[in-house]
């Protein structure tokens, strides 16, 4: 449809600034050159396609051809820009040839100035601006009624080309003449005009927003060939215009209807009257304000965006991107050969010490290689992190130093956040039936970090929400006949607190954090942080936070600056690192040492997922030095970073010197503890080592050690039990007095002991084991009679023992 043509309707007003600008657009689409040729011929000739219906112009090739054209496109986008398109569907007949009507649209791409959701206002509306944002809700793709064809129902005249102000539109009055008629009309769908159009929503990122305030949302309008070009979650720039939009969630009310209970109590008071238009059911303003996007464009990296494509990239294609004395000192930092140490003492400057757990979010910084295997199976590179410790150990300073630096990264807490705040919520379209997709945080973070503070304290459905995203790196949906795999290309950098406030070196490390085993195995590095007494090192915790409430950042060792960091592994990132030969076979042997060594710890063993830990975080080392290959010395940081976290969980050694009240004890004083003197008392003569050199001797012990003694004593004692209650002779005997299970057990080990003194100690040794766990670990219980005459004495040191009834043997 020409608009500039007045033929349509007799009311019809010409707009001389939108056909001047349409003879002028027309102009420079025929004559703008570059090399020699004209830029948008081939362009314009795509648009023959039914496929294709949008030409993209650069605006900057706008403003170097005519500057005013450029000026009124900006200041008068709106008004102008039907004639815009008309420019480009004369061009398109020109060049092409095209008979038959096609619409034909024009975007922009590359307009100078960049807005904030924030800085949006009534001011904008109409002109042609730039905007990002990240978005959160995508809704289905449907047709738009845009040109409407009616027929008058009293006389049968055609209404063409009825303009849709964003909702059904019908003509004011019939053109017949003769005709009045302002009501009875039908749509010709056959001649009428549709377009595909996609809402979605975006919302402010985490960067911009200031502190203490709402994010702000804003609807986006797409239109033709940008739909189904966005994902919730991603960053795009969206160039276009603020249009207002009436609000048809609000139309479709009937009314406000007045409250009853207002009507009751007015109805009381005689003396008021109706206070308000509401009442009456008058409705407020049905307008809001949206955005009309005519182009999207992924938002670069430096805006925190990604590429759409980082294989295709090429190191000079980043080196474009960048000044030259950014690429120097990329270059600088790539052959510094102690980068590794540099990069962790300037991102962490303000917090002391824990240099292990730095490196290790060093190298999730820089991640692995993700692979696709023949069969379609994705393996992730993104590499999680667990840092478990006691309180004031800096846990949530480092999620927010890497939340800050990190382009794409989300921040939330485990409490606060449920499961569908995690992944991804299903809700009701306000303006259709249909139910939309709202992202949640791991969809928000993909392509970056969801740092998780209290990952403890999150419910258990909310945990088990994230195993499909933390190993498949995809969230599955199956909700209201909505059915969807969505991306979740994230590590997790996740933060917990020890039950009961602080780490218990005695337990195990799923009895200090209560996390279920599915969720442990899927970190690839779980880090411990113990708040110990140590002189020289709170020493200097101190003299660093005492220098940052001074501001004195002097003594601090930054060699390079945030922005260098983010810059350098947006760099390193572009590479991928092979398997060398020597490589691979040291994996492999690194892998079964490991597994060897924990196949007697307890519950808690290496799989095959701490294999690919260690291939992960080897690619990363390649990546953080700027290399194509990895080599052993890569899986050897690996390996002794994946060995200083706690992988396979040991337990701590059993100090048999330990008092009742759960105090560790591994001062050798000079007096034995009472219970040593007591047991080294009997039976023993001048010849026999004083108790200070058992005490040194026999002090501690292996937890494998204890836990296979205690399970024989056990196993032992239940049998012995369960033969006492299936003989009935045996009534009177309802356990096993300590000497008898002390007799039991040097029986058993005879043929290892060679002299009396070895007997002495071993008798000594066994009664410390059960003393342990009757009064401390509490499995054995020792029996009272209660009576009116007073237990002896030998009864007191020789009670009568039994297993406790709700103990499970682990074996």
């Amino acid at each position: 449809m020409d608009v500039g043509d007045t033929q349509t309707t007799g009311s019809r007003v010409i707009d001389e600034v939108g056909v001047k600008c349409q003879k002028l657009f027309q102009d420079f689409l025929e004559e703008f050159k570059e090399d020699g040729v004209v830029k948008y011929l081939e362009p314009a000739k795509e648009l023959v396609s039914p496929e294709h219906c949008t030409l993209e112009v650069t605006f900057d090739d706008v403003d170097e051809y005519n500057q005013v054209l450029s000026t009124t496109i900006v200041e008068e986008y709106y008004r102008v820009y039907p004639y815009l398109c008309q420019a480009v569907c004369n061009y398109v007949k020109d060049v092409a040839e095209l008979r038959k009507e096609k619409e034909c649209y024009v975007s922009f791409v590359e307009v100078p100035t960049r807005q904030k959701l924030r800085e949006l206002n009534s001011s904008k509306l109409g002109t042609l601006i730039r905007i990002s944002g990240q978005v959160i809700r995508t809704h289905p793709v449907h047709p738009e009624l845009i040109l409407g064809t009616f027929l008058c129902m009293d006389c049968n005249g055609v209404i063409k080309n009825v303009e849709q102000q964003f909702k059904f539109t019908n003509p004011t009055i019939c053109h017949n003449p003769v005709c009045s008629n302002r009501r009875n009309f039908m749509l010709d769908v056959d001649n009428s005009v549709f377009v595909d159009f996609q809402k979605i929503k975006i919302q402010e990122t985490q960067e911009e927003l200031p502190r203490g305030c709402i994010p702000r949302s804003l609807e986006i309008i797409l239109r033709a060939e940008a739909v189904e070009t966005i994902q919730a979650g991603d960053r795009f720039d969206f160039t276009g215009t603020m249009i207002v939009v009436p609000d048809v969630a609000v139309l479709s009310f009937p009314g406000v209807k007045a409250d009853p209970k207002s009507r009751r109590k007015r109805n009381m008071d005689q003396g008021e009257g109706v206070t308000g238009l509401k009442s009456l059911g008058t409705r407020e303003l049905t307008y809001k304000t949206a955005f009309l996007a005519c182009s999207v464009t992924p938002t670069s990296f430096r805006f925190g965006g990604t590429e759409a494509n980082m294989e295709e990239i090429s190191q000079e294609m980043m080196k474009k991107r960048m000044t030259e004395a950014e690429w120097n000192r990329i270059y600088e930092m790539s052959r510094d050969k102690n980068l590794y140490q540099n990069l962790v003492n300037s991102l962490f400057s303000s917090i002391h010490g824990n240099d292990e757990v730095k490196k290790g979010i060093i190298l999730m910084l820089f991640g692995g290689v993700g692979k696709t295997t023949e069969e379609g199976t994705s393996l992730r590179g993104d590499i999680n992190c667990c840092i478990v410790g006691d309180p004031s150990t800096a846990k949530s300073q480092i999620l927010k130093i890497v939340a800050q630096i990190t382009p794409r990264a989300i921040y939330t807490s485990g409490k606060a956040s449920s499961a569908a705040g995690l992944t991804a919520a299903v809700i009701r379209d306000e303006e259709s039936p249909d139910f939309v997709i709202e992202a949640g945080a791991l969809m928000l973070a993909d392509q970056g970090i969801c740092c998780i503070d209290e990952f403890d304290k999150m419910d258990l459905r909310d945990q088990v929400a994230i195993h499909e995203a933390m190993e498949q790196q995809t969230i599955s949906i199956a909700k209201a006949g909505v059915r969807a795999t969505l991306n979740a290309r994230t590590s997790i950098l996740a933060a917990a607190n020890p039950v009961g406030g602080r780490y218990d070196r005695k337990k195990s490390l799923q009895q200090n954090v209560q996390l279920t085993a599915p969720i442990m195995s899927r970190f690839d590095l779980f880090f411990i942080i113990i708040d110990e007494c140590n002189e020289i090192i709170d020493n200097a915790i101190a003299k660093r936070i005492i220098d940052i409430h001074c501001d004195n950042w002097q003594d601090f060792e930054t060699v390079y600056s945030h922005s260098e960091i983010v810059r350098y592994i947006n760099f390193a990132k572009h590479f991928k690192p092979v398997l060398s030969q020597e490589a691979m076979e040291f994996l492999i042997d690194s892998y079964t040492t490991l597994r060897q060594r924990s196949s007697s710890s307890g519950r808690w063993r290496v799989t095959v997922r701490q294999l690919e830990s260690l291939i992960r975080l080897s690619e990363a080392m390649a990546k953080l030095e700027c290399l194509d290959e990895v080599t052993v010395r890569h899986v050897k940081e690996a390996k002794r970073l994946l060995s200083k976290s706690i992988v396979t969980v040991e337990q701590p050694d059993i100090d048999l010197e330990e008092g009742e009240d759960g105090n560790l004890d591994v001062s050798m004083s000079d007096e034995a503890p009472p219970l040593m003197a007591a047991l080294n008392a009997i039976g023993r003569d001048e010849d026999t080592p004083q108790p200070q050199e058992v005490q040194k001797k026999k002090l501690t012990m292996s937890f494998e050690e204890y836990k296979n003694l205690s399970n024989m004593l056990v196993l032992y004692m239940r049998n012995e039990e369960a033969r006492a209650e299936s003989d009935p002779s045996d009534d009177a005997k309802s356990g096993l007095r300590k000497s008898e299970l002390v007799a039991w057990y040097l029986d058993q080990v005879q043929d290892q002991i060679d002299s009396e003194e070895e007997l002495l100690e071993r008798k000594n040794f066994i009664e410390k084991i059960i003393d342990r766990l009757t009064y401390h670990d509490q499995i054995i219980i020792p029996l009272t009679v209660t009576s009116l005459k007073s237990k002896g004495k030998d009864e007191e040191d020789d009670p009568l023992l039994v297993v406790h009834p709700n103990y499970v043997l682990d074996i």
